[in-house]
């Protein structure tokens, strides 16, 4: 490396010796486009899913609905497990060197979907799916350690963005392609696309050399390397908290529009608009609102997004028309967009670097955990308590995160530590 990188090219960029990247907008561009694909990869089967299942020989209609919800839970199942695992190893050898193993990984387990001979292949592919893939999570641990602490809550912004993106465009696409080409074929140029992820990873990403990692006195590694736990367990809470109100009402969407559409006909096309309207006002407004938070701090922005989602889930509870549902969850996806890109700037700002891919790591396996729990718990509930608690349980989960994190929030931050 020349002299002239080791010097900042504009006021407030990086340097290679702080550790955060000269590159850090061209790895951005990557790990956005990178991001955006895999997840497409990760969500275009959920139309066919059932259609895939029977054709792998299951028949019984109870056994087609079990085995979908088993392939599909298991990627993130077995992708909550190893997310620790795979920050402590970017760590330690790069994260770059993470997304070359997730995007490779991914592109061939998507491949081999698309040749299983029976549903227990299909299960288990999806299983190595989750241990193998996570790009999304490994690419925020990159942005997050390379860009800039002034303008990461920009840059993550944009990277959920292309994550929500495509969690929106995926089923989409699962949709249409299968009918073009077929199912098989459609899992096939899934994991082609993939690869020329792989392939762009691989040439454009550069990371900085960081320097030699010492080693750690007894008691000062991992978590005893963090001088306030308190922010951090709070950032864990929240990313929970926020994938459980996003799929809380994933069971009942559609037994819940049926009561508000008159023609039955209508139900499936309101219900498709109330599960994207959350995903497209997020993807509107992540950027704005993580450009926001790196001016005004990024806990003021964590607390007023959770309190306004916790307004917004209220009336939700009682609206009488399809389209009222669908107002309020886009506002909501507007106020919840700039939640993982805070809380991720939350955790980099108060964990040294050596350990901030296994923390960011362990943060992302609690928003897996949330995306279990979530729709358990709104299932439970809608069909015990009713439809409405569903709404208003979350509205008090959501108010107590708000107001949790108030008082988790540092009084006063070391000058080397800024407040974010």
């Amino acid at each position: 490396m020349d002299s002239g990188t080791q010097e900042k090219t504009k006021a407030g960029e990086p340097t290679a010796e702080d550790g955060q990247s000269i590159h850090w907008r061209r790895n951005l561009v990557v790990c956005l486009l990178g991001s955006f694909t895999t997840i497409i990869a990760m969500t275009l089967l959920l139309p066919f899913l059932p259609l895939y299942v029977e054709q792998l020989g299951v028949s019984d209609h109870a056994a087609i609905v079990q085995w979908s919800g088993i392939a599909y839970g298991a990627t993130f199942f077995s992708a909550a497990l190893t997310a620790p695992l795979w920050g402590r190893l970017g760590d330690r050898y790069g994260r770059k060197s993470m997304l070359i193993r997730a995007s490779l990984g991914m592109a061939v387990s998507m491949s081999l979907m698309g040749m299983a001979q029976n549903v227990w292949q299909l299960v288990a592919l999806r299983l190595f799916a989750g241990i193998a893939g996570g790009y999304a999570s490994g690419s925020v641990i990159l942005v997050a350690t390379q860009t800039p602490r002034q303008r990461s809550g920009w840059a993550l912004g944009v990277l959920s963005s292309g994550v929500m993106a495509g969690n929106l465009v995926g089923p989409l696409v699962g949709g249409a392609l299968p009918q073009l080409i077929g199912i098989r074929e459609t899992f096939l140029l899934a994991g082609g696309v993939i690869f020329f992820t792989f392939l762009a990873t691989t040439f454009f990403i550069r990371e900085e050399a960081r320097p030699k990692r010492k080693k750690a006195a007894k008691g000062e590694g991992g978590w005893a390397a963090i001088p306030d736990k308190r922010p951090v367990l709070a950032m864990m809470a929240t990313g929970m908290l926020l994938m459980v109100a996003n799929m809380s009402i994933e069971p009942i969407i559609t037994v819940y529009v049926a009561q508000l559409v008159e023609n039955n006909a209508h139900v499936t096309m309101v219900s498709g608009l109330v599960m994207s309207a959350t995903a497209l006002g997020a993807i509107l407004s992540a950027s704005r609102l993580g450009k926001l938070a790196d001016r005004v701090g990024h806990w003021s922005v964590i607390i007023g997004c959770l309190a306004v989602s916790a307004l917004l889930l209220v009336p939700q509870a009682f609206v009488t028309t399809g389209w009222q549902l669908v107002a309020l969850r886009f506002l909501m996806g507007l106020a919840l967009g700039g939640l993982l890109p805070c809380i991720a700037s939350v955790i980099r700002h108060n964990v040294p670097d050596r350990i901030a891919g296994n923390v960011l790591g362990i943060s992302t396996s609690a928003q897996y955990a949330g995306q279990v729990v979530g729709p358990l718990a709104g299932g439970f509930v809608g069909g015990h308590i009713g439809m409405r608690a569903v709404f208003l349980g979350t509205a008090v989960l959501m108010a107590a995160g708000a107001a949790s994190n108030w008082l988790a929030r540092p009084e006063a931050r070391p000058a080397t530590v800024p407040n974010r």
